[in-house]
């Protein structure tokens, strides 16, 4: 078990004892540079974007933010990309953080990890390691990540990390590209591997608002039919239900925009040094290399986490909200505004509702609801799902996949304030 440093133990104990909002969990994307070009990816840059790698932050400046992560009490850190090992002083800045005492998390997509990178994180060990498979065969992996030979990397990184006994867990993003191999990524992690498996469907717009990615997402019929193949989601969604029906709408009793940890007891560190609520919420930026971490969290992100409702809308009211995944930062890469409702998120969640066989109470105009117009088309959906009569272990590759470009200028119709990325 890893220990905490004193120092980070303390000042988080002292700052929770005194009221203070304490950033307990930060997430830092080190870079958006990656060596893949996934169709799907939100934030992605070539490796040799020189005007990218330019913004970023320095090693030094990245120590020095630990150094002040410390002092604000911060005990769990997530390095996330982009690559986190596209960058070369990554490692440096990863050693640092661990001799100050925190709890690590890395996200990587595997592909860069040599034997060097492997025996040195078996030597200075992390929480844990997640690694995004994209594909079980190399078809698949590649269509998606449309870089000849990423999969062998990703399977050789996979290998060096299984040999050494780290702590791995293996991820999908479930896309129209390789939903046909969700299972035998799973049955690959879980029964050849014996390590977590995790599989997502929500695909957002680009952060530079491109809707590139949403051509690759998966309909809603099809992300709950993959939710519903696996026994253990089914009875976790159910579990879900059934405690939210249960109580009254937790939304209705916040009356600010966000509801989540984010400026409570977390934040986020772009390549740049800007702090936002989370790593997709982005028309909130806080420069903390001008202001510092504590200034940025204690006036500039609080001033934003507190910021009221400017109405309500049907989430407010909704009963199956734990079925659905809606957070201000959906609606603000969807829509370009944070406080309206997503559609897709709104129809997978009364469509698993519908499967499992809880009812979705009446929370304002919803067309997704008894009523609705959407409705007659969802009871349909969930029937196709219950019956079988959409066989997700049936499913094939497309059979012509064209390149879709991530950096295309085909904005999202509501985007705004989406920075200078």
């Amino acid at each position: 078990m890893e220990q905490l440093s004193y120092g980070a133990f303390s000042a988080g104990l002292h700052q929770r004892q005194s009221g203070q909002r304490v950033p307990m969990q930060v997430s830092i994307e080190v870079t958006r540079r990656c060596p893949l070009e996934c169709q799907h990816c939100y934030n992605n840059l070539p490796m040799g974007d020189q005007d990218a790698r330019s913004r970023e932050m320095t090693t030094e400046e990245h120590f020095r933010m630990l150094d002040e992560l410390v002092e604000m009490g911060c005990f769990w850190l997530l390095y996330t990309g982009g690559e986190i090992f596209a960058r070369k002083d990554f490692l440096e800045i990863y050693t640092y953080a661990k001799k100050k005492g925190f709890l690590i998390t890395l996200f990587t997509n595997g592909t860069l990890i040599t034997e060097k990178v492997a025996d040195y994180l078996m030597e200075w060990p992390p929480f844990a390691i997640e690694i995004t498979l994209y594909g079980r065969t190399r078809e698949t992996y590649e269509a998606l990540t449309q870089i000849p030979g990423s999969y062998d990397r990703c399977l050789r990184g996979i290998k060096l990390l299984r040999e050494r006994g780290l702590p791995l867990k293996l991820k999908t993003v479930a896309t129209s590209i390789n939903k046909h191999e969700i299972s035998a990524m799973r049955h690959f992690a879980e029964e050849e591997l014996g390590v977590e498996f995790m599989m997502d469907g929500q695909i957002n717009p680009r952060i530079d608002c491109s809707q590139s990615p949403l051509a690759v997402r998966l309909t809603p019929e099809e992300v709950v039919a993959l939710d519903m193949s696996s026994p253990k989601a089914a009875v976790e969604y159910r579990s879900l239900a059934e405690q939210e029906l249960a109580a009254s709408s937790r939304l209705s009793k916040i009356d600010t925009v966000y509801f989540c940890g984010g400026g409570i007891k977390a934040f986020s560190i772009n390549p740049g040094g800007e702090m936002s609520i989370c790593v997709t919420s982005q028309q909130d930026t806080f420069d903390t290399r001008q202001s510092g971490l504590k200034y940025a969290w204690e006036h500039s992100l609080r001033e934003v986490r507190d910021r009221k409702r400017t109405r309500a809308t049907k989430c407010v009211n909704c009963r199956i909200q734990s079925l659905c995944g809606m957070c201000p930062a959906n609606g603000e890469m969807e829509n370009g505004d944070k406080e309206s409702p997503v559609a897709f998120l709104c129809n997978v969640a009364h469509l698993r509702a519908a499967v499992i066989g809880a009812e979705a109470p009446a929370h304002g105009e919803c067309e997704f609801c008894a009523g609705g117009s959407e409705h007659e088309a969802l009871l349909e959906s969930a029937r196709r799902i219950r019956s079988k009569e959409i066989d997700v272990d049936g499913w094939v590759g497309p059979q012509s996949i064209l390149p879709i470009l991530n950096n295309s200028s085909v904005s999202a119709g509501g985007c705004r304030g989406c920075g200078s990325h």
